[in-house]
């Protein structure tokens, strides 16, 4: 048994009170105002730090295997720890494909022999998300996976996309939609278009790109009655259409990302600043925040998308689109949402960062500092104000535009199943 002492925890209402916590590699056992430290054999001193659940991320791009000069799983799940996040689910835009059987078995093996937090894989729609046939999908079903995404590109055809949601239906498991119908996407497209692609003289990708697909989607899944999510939503259309299939009771999710929520088409001035979906108008962002505030949006997940700096220095049309964020989303999110603006409250940004996820994504017993529920939780210092120091990182990924920002609620300690594997004080992992 482990005891954190006089830590505060969130309460209803936003409020905090400060309690003990005594947990072992499977639950928290007792939460109180005092707990005998006899009963535990590691006294961890919470004082000063708010006890939050482990934040849960699902949509993070690992890299590995194939593209591990850009990141590993060691290293994403190094980057994992160090911003809070206990559990990610990892997109299968990797080579080989995890869309059959034998090669979600070796990757399965490789997470469990690197990974420092929990990683949940996502096998592919389609076999090598070519939109040509689909994965295997009866098979790794078998295996308990149960979410299927061609995350990177979208699924070219309805027929295509009728019958992964026919199958995912028949298995009860949710597809996992990036939506891009790729006829709105023009030769050298890399922002917005808006005003901000005119002013530097950039080929622009139109919001219709995202949600002309989202469209052809919920009619397919007006058809079929598949569990379906949307990820990385970034246009108004889009929410709007959300809002409208749930009103329907179509079961039906989405997803935000902290740069969505942050940064519109007029902060783009370098390679950093480009990702797919690109940042949008400030009619759009707002739209997101809105989105989220009605639960027209259930939760915030990052893309969370490592490159190389050679590859980030090619300029805006060459570059790859993605940024990272796991090390930054939390502060960046706090900072501005809840310290400065007051928009959400805390126990709002712990509820879209962790519990949101757990309910969508079937993780039972996550989400929350409860009594049972599962030992992953972070130590953060709500007070102190640091900057953002991308050569801190612990991704191999430095493409960030929010380097040298100066934010508050950083992490001190990230605990996964009971075990420290991030501790701040000594800038280590386990």
């Amino acid at each position: 048994m482990k005891l954190i002492q006089q830590t505060r925890v969130v309460t209803h209402g936003n409020e905090t009170r400060t309690v003990d916590v005594l947990f072992d590699e499977k639950q928290i056992v007792k939460i109180a105002e005092h707990i005998d430290p006899a009963q535990a054999s590691e006294l961890i001193d919470g004082k000063g730090f708010v006890l939050l659940p482990g934040l849960i991320d699902v949509h993070v791009h690992l890299r590995e295997p194939g593209y591990t000069h850009k990141e590993t799983i060691k290293t994403g799940t190094a980057a994992a720890a160090h911003g809070g996040f206990t559990t990610i689910m990892a997109m299968p835009n990797v080579i080989p494909y995890p869309d059959n059987t034998e090669t979600m078995k070796e990757y399965m093996k490789k997470i469990d022999e690197d990974a420092l937090v929990h990683v949940i894989p996502y096998a592919c729609i389609t076999k090598s998300e070519a939109s040509k046939e689909l994965s295997d999908m009866r098979g790794l079903h078998g295996m308990g996976i149960y979410a299927f995404s061609d995350d990177g590109v979208g699924v070219a055809t309805s027929d295509m996309m009728k019958k992964a949601m026919e199958t995912c239906k028949e298995l009860n498991s949710i597809i996992v939609a990036h939506t891009e119908d790729m006829k709105y996407r023009k030769k050298e497209a890399c922002m917005h278009e808006g005003i901000r692609n005119k002013e530097l003289g950039l080929v622009g990708i139109p919001s219709a790109c995202e949600y002309a697909q989202i469209k052809r989607d919920l009619e397919l899944v007006r058809e079929t009655g598949c569990d379906y999510h949307i990820c990385h939503m970034s246009a108004k259309e889009s929410v709007e259409l959300l809002r409208q299939a749930k009103a329907e009771g179509l079961p039906v999710t989405g997803e935000v990302t902290a740069h969505h929520l942050l940064l519109t088409e007029m902060d783009v001035d370098n390679a950093n600043h480009k990702m797919n979906p690109p940042l949008r108008s400030e009619e759009d962002r707002q739209a997101l925040i809105q989105g989220l505030l009605d639960g027209t949006i259930d939760l915030i997940a990052n893309d969370h998308a490592p490159h190389s700096e050679e590859e980030k220095s090619k300029g805006m049309v060459k570059s790859p689109f993605g940024i990272v964020a796991l090390e930054t989303a939390f502060p960046l999110l706090y900072t501005h949402f809840v310290k400065e603006k007051k928009i959400f409250t805390l126990e709002q940004l712990v509820y879209f960062m962790s519990e949101a996820s757990a309910k969508r994504f079937r993780f039972d017993k996550k989400g929350k500092i409860e009594e049972g529920y599962a030992s992953d939780f972070i130590l953060v210092d709500v007070d102190s104000v640091s900057k953002i120091d991308k050569n801190k990182f612990y991704s191999m990924g430095k493409n960030t535009p929010f380097d040298g920002i100066s934010c508050t609620g950083f992490i001190q300690k990230t605990f996964v199943n009971g075990i420290c594997v991030y501790d701040q004080k000594e800038e280590s992992l386990r």
